[in-house]
């Protein structure tokens, strides 16, 4: 979730694209707006976990145009920054995941959830028809449980206002396991990037499903 060298430049393209495609239709194009998590920090683009989502919903005949956009070290007020150029890139479905980072430096939910709301209008604006998921994500625990509480809510609160699908938190599963994660013990390794996509993939396929031809 930090800025770290090796990543893709923001200004190469509005995402790095992997297709699953198969000959039962044509792919649902899905836009991944996120940190360094959805970038695949420290693993090959194609074990990155949107990449693995492709691979998943290829399996389950549902073939995927993924755009990953994710970025390493950025804020939610950074995406929101982006949205106009990453929002370049048709989607039927975009998925947010945002907010790791302004947890990390315990900035005000509030300034959060407001930035979750502006991204979500400017992906309306852009692409009225796209669906949208939210992602949840969680602060860590050295701000107190009143931070951690607030933070957490947040997520639900503007997913039920803004009437999108929330998911699951990213790193259910994976966070503080040391088997699933890189030597820094954030960003997950390849079995925990494996966790992840099938967590999103459950969030991800009723939405996926209901476009299928």
């Amino acid at each position: 979730m930090r800025a770290d060298a090796g990543q893709a430049s923001a200004d190469e393209s509005p995402g790095a694209r992997s297709s699953a495609t198969a000959a039962r239709g044509p792919a649902t194009k899905v836009l991944f707006v996120g940190t360094s998590l959805t970038a695949g920090y420290g693993l090959t683009p194609e074990l990155a976990f949107p990449a693995v989502v492709a691979k998943l919903a290829e399996a389950d005949g549902l073939p995927l145009e993924i755009v990953n956009a994710g970025l390493s070290g950025e804020t939610s007020a950074g995406a929101l920054r982006r949205m106009d150029w990453i929002l370049r890139a048709p989607a039927e479905v975009v998925v947010v995941e945002t907010g790791a980072n302004d947890g990390l430096r315990g900035l005000d939910p509030d300034s959060t959830r407001a930035n979750l709301e502006m991204i979500i209008a400017r992906i309306r604006k852009a692409q009225p028809r796209a669906r949208i998921v939210l992602v949840q994500m969680e602060a860590p625990p050295n701000y107190g449980i009143g931070y951690v509480r607030r933070f957490r809510a947040m997520y639900g609160d503007v997913a039920r206002a803004e009437r999108v699908v929330l998911a699951p938190f990213l790193l259910d599963g994976v966070a503080g396991m040391p088997e699933l994660n890189q030597a820094d013990g954030i960003h997950p390794n390849r079995r925990g990037a494996e966790l992840v996509a099938a967590s999103i993939w459950r969030a991800l396929k009723p939405l996926v499903s209901s476009s299928a031809p």
